[in-house]
């Protein structure tokens, strides 16, 4: 192992995960979760399937495929345990939307507390508990719970 490629290959994934949300590619962003759990404001979502379709059941997608949003994960802090082959990473997240007759605007901030595993030599999410502490307009992004 070594500390530098391996802060930089979980430093890719936790990126990863804003880059194919962004983009609406909720598959992708569930298939980081293989072999892990997402814990949000709802019920953890376990497994790359459970993750997909808790992002489709609450996120809106327009019509160019995308939820109009901006990721930015920010105050990243990645710590590498080399002799149990894990990790943990704690970072910032601003979200931003803006659509036609919605100026760019941040919609919700919060951190991530994310760890990770080293198997069948790559790094895999293990977990990620997501606490948004502000919160503004999400009623374009979120669906509204029924």
């Amino acid at each position: 192992m070594n500390a530098i490629a391996d802060t930089t290959a979980v430093t890719n994934l936790i990126a990863g995960y804003a880059e194919l949300v962004d983009a609406g590619d909720f598959a992708g962003a569930g298939a980081l979760f293989a072999d892990g759990v997402f814990v949000g404001s709802g019920a953890p979502a376990v497994g790359a399937e459970a993750v997909e379709k808790m992002l489709r059941d609450t996120v809106i997608r327009y019509a160019d495929g995308t939820p109009r949003t901006h990721h930015a994960t920010t105050n990243l802090a990645v710590e590498i345990d080399e002799e149990n082959g894990t990790a943990a990473a704690r970072s910032y997240v601003t979200v931003f939307q803006a659509l036609p007759g919605l100026p760019l605007q941040p919609i919700a901030a919060g951190h991530y507390s994310d760890r990770f595993e080293h198997r069948d030599g790559a790094w895999r999410f293990v977990s990620r508990r997501v606490r948004i502490r502000l919160v503004g307009d999400v009623s374009h992004h979120l669906r509204a719970a029924e």
